[in-house]
């Protein structure tokens, strides 16, 4: 036996990984993040050349979107996208999605539209290769310990959206929500639509809960809906309309992710 293993370690050793991997979830959930990342920073240098040419430019969005599309079907994940005729307008508007883990990014990609890059948190530029990756595809970064700043940096997009022709995607939860409903909403992606009068295209993504899980380290195959609602239509509104419309909105899309994740009186059936 030991001549063997001497003789044939990488056999022995992918063996046991096989082993570990069948036998172990957690063992599999970690494998798979581990993949979903070494992926992500791997394949931004491919965006990073191929962005180079062009500069910071939202055109190079489309580079970085190609290189998620893969993974659904490496991890074995099924995305339904329903109400796909609710992007077709070619004006600007601001996307709103819910958040929950970071395989929303994957998620996103599958809809997102032409022109469109997104507002993120500062700390995402200096993530190596993903990071410059999406500071050249025109992605929107904010310091949210700088609110003075953030501020101006939406009003500065504000003024853009109509002038450079292009839509702006939000997490309006501002972080990762695990709980299985929604975050209250921050009103930035409200008063940034108010102020560019462009409309809030609500955009609700399913529960992971039945296939992913990162407290129970749980990651199999399985199925995601994406609910595109009608548009939410901000001409005429002022600041002093954003909380009822920041709530409008936070209320349609919760009852939307109740109904296409399986919730009955917000409980999720298992």
């Amino acid at each position: 036996m030991e001549l063997l293993l001497l003789r044939y370690p990488f056999t022995f050793l992918l063996i046991a990984f096989l082993i570990l991997y069948q036998m172990y979830p957690a063992f599999r959930f970690f494998c798979k993040m581990c993949f979903y990342k070494l992926w992500v920073f791997t394949i931004s240098l491919l965006v990073i050349t191929a962005s180079i040419p062009r500069g910071r430019n939202c055109e190079n969005m489309k580079f970085l979107s190609m290189s998620f599309l893969p993974l659904k079907y490496i991890f074995g994940i099924k995305i339904v996208v329903k109400g796909k005729e609710n992007l077709r307008t070619k004006k600007p508007f601001v996307l709103a999605l819910n958040h929950q883990t970071s395989l929303d990014i994957m998620v996103m990609m599958e809809i997102l539209p032409s022109r469109c890059v997104a507002i993120a948190k500062k700390e995402i530029l200096y993530m190596g290769t993903f990071g410059l990756a999406c500071w050249l595809a025109g992605i929107i970064f904010i310091d949210r310990k700088k609110r003075e700043e953030s501020i101006a940096t939406l009003t500065e997009v504000a003024h853009s959206m109509h002038k450079d022709n292009f839509r702006v995607l939000i997490f309006p939860e501002g972080t990762r929500n695990h709980s299985g409903s929604m975050l209250p909403f921050k009103r930035g992606a409200f008063q940034l639509a108010v102020k560019a009068q462009v409309p809030i295209i609500p955009v609700v993504i399913s529960s992971y809960n039945d296939f992913y899980s990162q407290k129970e380290k749980r990651f199999t195959p399985g199925k995601i809906t994406i609910q595109i609602l009608p548009e939410v239509k901000t001409l005429g509104l002022g600041p002093e309309d954003v909380p009822k419309l920041t709530e409008q909105v936070r209320d349609s899309m919760i009852t939307t992710y109740q109904g296409i994740s399986g919730m009955t009186n917000g409980s999720s059936h298992q």
